[in-house]
């Protein structure tokens, strides 16, 4: 959904659940959550989101001018990079000093390879017990075009890009992988079986559409 804010579209995703009140969320990113309570309408939604519109503007200007920042400032002891949904400073995630920028990027890439293997081998623990399921292995790569790949072999395997994303949507890539080791196409008992552990994939598929390319080296 989105709404009209002067020049200006706003998209969002909206969460619906148990929930006594309306709520919007603002990650890091700029992706915007509507969390709505089970039954509230299309337009009172419609109406609630833009009540806050011109907060939603300022917040989502200051988190492109700092998308901006960051990219000027780079391989830097202040750039600004993400991890697990939220922007950190370059000299928070790994030591700079005394290193030029071919050997900080390395050096981040590093990390960020650590950091995916081990969010990915502690969370997969419990979804493969919910999914009953077990891959034949579980390898950290870099690719260009995939967030996540299981092979035929039940070879699975993760984009060490996704230590940028929220624990949560690292979550989804999990459960999503595990679940084409019993549903190897995208057909409807595929996507019952992902729904089956995280009902609402789909704001997560929304994130990763929206933002992955903000989730880069």
């Amino acid at each position: 959904m989105k709404v009209e804010y002067g020049q200006r579209e706003i998209p969002f995703h909206v969460a619906y659940g148990p929930w006594s009140k309306l709520s919007i969320q603002v990650e890091p990113t700029g992706f915007v959550t509507v969390k709505a309570p089970n039954g509230a309408s299309e337009a009172a939604i419609l109406r609630a989101v833009e009540k806050q519109g011109a907060w939603l503007a300022e917040r989502l200007d200051a988190i492109e001018k700092g998308r901006s920042d960051a990219q000027l400032r780079e391989y830097q002891d202040q750039g600004k990079f993400l991890h697990l949904g939220r922007y950190c400073l370059l000299h928070e995630l790994i030591g700079t000093e005394g290193l030029n920028e071919d050997e900080l990027r390395l050096k981040l890439k590093k990390f960020y390879f650590a950091s995916c293997k081990q969010v990915v081998l502690e969370r997969i623990e419990k979804y493969q017990q919910i999914l009953k399921v077990k891959p034949k292995s579980i390898e950290i790569v870099e690719s260009r075009t995939k967030w996540g790949s299981c092979s035929s072999n039940k070879a699975l395997t993760f984009n060490y890009l996704l230590a940028m994303a929220p624990v949560e949507v690292i979550d989804y890539v999990i459960i999503h992988e595990l679940c084409h080791l019993t549903h190897m196409n995208h057909d409807r008992s595929f996507w019952r079986r992902v729904g089956s552990v995280m009902p609402d994939y789909k704001e997560k598929e929304a994130y990763l559409d929206r933002y992955g390319h903000v989730m880069t080296m």
